[in-house]
């Protein structure tokens, strides 16, 4: 596969993101294993501690300011004057002019499905209805199967290691920016971080993601203004009625020559040659379901 599609892929190589473990297999024998290391990454803003969160910190700037955002933290408009990650002590400070009221977000702090403590806040879900998604946009049916194909034989931290979740934006049937940590909605974060340091609009992008499509997964999405999300793995009802109500096209379950829209089915275009289009490859099998992470 042509890896120059890719803006940002994984990098298994990185001897930060993966050690290797001695133990026993199924037989008794004793083998070595990569496993995925995971930090704790502190993240402030301006002079304020936000979170502490467990990630591979492999991005920890697009995170930090992918978190601000989708949490109502920072205004799409607000200038941020500077982004210091200190390695040693494993923080990252977002710096901007505009005094925050992150205080106040903080006593408003909800729980939600997410892996570790994703969060939600009360004036996220207000200004849910506001926000309109591209109509224009379209999803061909030979784009997904393009995409999950490219994706699933990408070099990834998940194939070399497991325990973790991917997130990819495209464009049309090509992959740009795919990320990945031990959260799925640290993997969501880092998107929309580089997608606001980099002025990426996206009226006419795709959301990839290897989770579940719970509330949180959605929300972060229409957050984003990304129009489209498909997933390998199923549905919370939840994040269908989000969806429904956003008018965002969600694809789950989508593996081989299947998948299943229950939101925003008319951007759909269907297109692919099922005939044409292969079950999705041994590897991924025996892997197993990544999904159910």
């Amino acid at each position: 596969m042509d890896q120059t599609e890719f803006i940002i892929r994984p990098d298994p190589a990185n001897p930060r993101l993966t050690e290797r473990v001695s133990g026993l297999d199924q037989d008794g024998r004793a083998v070595e294993a990569s496993v995925t290391v995971e930090r704790p990454l502190t993240l402030y803003l301006n002079g304020q501690e936000i979170v502490t969160m467990m990630t591979i910190a492999d991005y920890p700037e697009y995170l930090a300011v992918g978190y601000l955002l989708n949490q109502n933290m920072l205004k799409p408009d607000d200038h941020i004057t500077g982004i210091d990650f200190d390695e040693e002590t494993d923080t990252v400070v977002v710096r901007t002019e505009r005094k925050t009221n992150y205080e106040e977000k903080l006593k408003k702090k909800t729980l939600t499905s997410g892996c570790a403590q994703g969060t939600a806040f009360g004036d996220v879900m207000e200004s849910f209805e506001s926000i309109r998604l591209a109509e224009t946009a379209r999803l061909h049916t030979s784009w997904i199967y393009a995409l999950s194909k490219k994706i699933n034989l990408t070099p990834s931290l998940y194939l070399e290691a497991g325990a973790i979740h991917g997130c990819v934006l495209c464009r049309e049937d090509r992959p740009l920016v795919y990320m990945e940590d031990v959260g799925r909605h640290n993997a969501v974060d880092k998107i929309a971080g580089y997608m606001h340091l980099n002025e990426v609009t996206p009226d006419d992008k795709i959301f990839y993601t290897t989770g579940r499509l719970t509330s949180e997964m959605v929300i972060k999405s229409v957050q984003m203004r990304l129009p489209i999300v498909i997933s390998r793995s199923g549905f919370t009802a939840w994040g269908v009625s989000l969806a429904r109500q956003a008018n965002l096209t969600l694809v789950g379950r989508a593996k081989g020559k299947r998948f299943l829209a229950l939101a925003g089915t008319d951007r759909l275009v269907y297109d692919a040659d099922l005939s044409a289009t292969a079950e999705e490859g041994t590897e991924h099998q025996r892997k197993g379901s990544r999904d159910d992470d």
